[in-house]
């Protein structure tokens, strides 16, 4: 779709200045900010909370010459969507453009609510991470019928054709990268076993956590067929180890239920596959009150603040590494392209299918982070300071 556009000059000379691809480093780019944008809002907030969200009114933003881009994320309950909201909103208003930042509490019916608020006030593209993947087919219809390019972020929108692109990391490799630490740790591949393993997946609502899994679970199930890997719980697929909203609070009680049936004897864990820190999280507060056995290995996604402390202090093994910042310069790349009236850079057009056909997607590399190289990763990148990991 190509759109008559305000002047982009002033745009196109400062995004040359700010944006580096997926594939470069982001060190310059500045640190993530634990507080909510100042511009944003937010709905009450719900049973997912890890940090108490507060309620904003949105501030009217002086009308920018790039135009105007709506920005929809799911909650500010969890760190990494206030890293992303931020990092979104200052390189989009760095390159000209005015910003409309909202935050939904994690309901689906707010943040539909304020998906069509940025239709109708004249936002131009709408880069949307969705509270759920297949809950805004009504609402996008509206922003096809006015002409709206959509960016799925992070989490692909489904079963709609008013989907134009999608930005993500790799979440296969995500949920590979997680499973292949499990592997080495354990040196599968040169030690007997058999290991003990249970496993935490994501949110059954996000189409990333069935990527998560299956990414980690291509990897390990081979070890569990062969006996060298041992599930006591016997909770294997995705729909019985799936957590509702990656609420930490219910990783935690399922957790608990684990232990107590099958690990309160002494019987040793070695290894918790977590999809990410939320839920690593539940399983570590699990194991602090429950177990008494040697620490497992512990997964995890995000490098949450708590989650790197947790590192730091041995709790958890790892946590796989999305760089926020260099994610929302891929957006604003593809934000300009398609302001421009071209069509937005993308590296896959294979793998992401929304039950309406490929979405062509922009597909970042994840890494992880442990406590060999989390230094170089996090503190000398200018993700953190060393103060915030204090």
């Amino acid at each position: 779709m190509k759109r008559k556009v305000l002047s982009m000059i002033l745009a196109a000379s400062m995004l040359a200045a700010v944006l580096t691809g997926c594939g470069g480093g982001n060190a310059s780019a500045p640190a993530a900010d634990n507080a909510a944008a100042e511009t944003e809002t937010e709905a009450p907030a719900d049973t997912e909370a890890e940090a108490p969200a507060d309620t904003e009114a949105e501030a009217e933003a002086p009308a920018a010459e790039g135009g105007k881009i709506g920005v929809s994320m799911p909650t500010k309950d969890l760190q990494r969507w206030n890293q992303d909201g931020d990092n979104m909103k200052k390189e989009l208003e760095a390159s000209g453009y005015e910003v409309d930042l909202q935050y939904a509490s994690n309901d689906v019916a707010t943040q539909v609510s304020q998906i069509e608020n940025m239709i109708s006030s004249g936002c131009q593209v709408l880069v949307i991470a969705a509270i759920e993947g297949d809950s805004l087919g009504t609402v996008l219809e509206q922003a096809k019928e006015a002409n709206i390019q959509v960016i799925a972020y992070d989490r692909l929108i489904l079963n709609t054709d008013a989907v134009s692109y999608y930005a993500t990391f790799d979440n296969y490799k995500v949920g590979a990268t997680q499973g292949q630490y499990i592997i080495d740790q354990l040196k599968l591949d040169s030690e007997a076993g058999p290991f003990n393993l249970e496993i935490v997946a994501g949110d059954p609502g996000d189409n990333n956590a069935r990527f998560f899994y299956g990414g980690a679970m291509d990897l390990l199930q081979p070890y569990i067929d062969e006996g060298k890997l041992v599930v006591k719980s016997g909770q294997t697929s995705f729909e019985d180890t799936a957590t509702q909203a990656w609420a930490t609070e219910t990783a935690q009680s399922r957790m608990d239920a684990i232990i107590a049936a099958n690990y309160a004897d002494g019987t040793k864990l070695d290894a918790v596959l977590c999809s990410n820190d939320s839920t690593a999280l539940g399983a570590t507060n699990s194991l602090e009150a429950n177990y008494t056995g040697d620490w497992p290995i512990i997964t995890g996604q995000d490098c949450d603040i708590a989650n790197v402390k947790n590192l730091i202090a041995g709790k958890q093994a790892m946590s796989v590494f999305k760089d926020t910042r260099t994610l929302a310069s891929k957006v604003v790349e593809m934000v300009d392209a398609i302001m421009k009236g071209g069509e937005a850079p993308v590296n896959d057009t294979e793998s992401y299918d929304n039950g309406t056909g490929i979405i062509p997607s922009f597909l970042c590399d994840p890494v992880f982070a442990d406590v060999n190289n989390y230094k170089e990763l996090l503190i000398d990148s200018g993700y953190y300071t060393e103060a915030d990991l204090q």
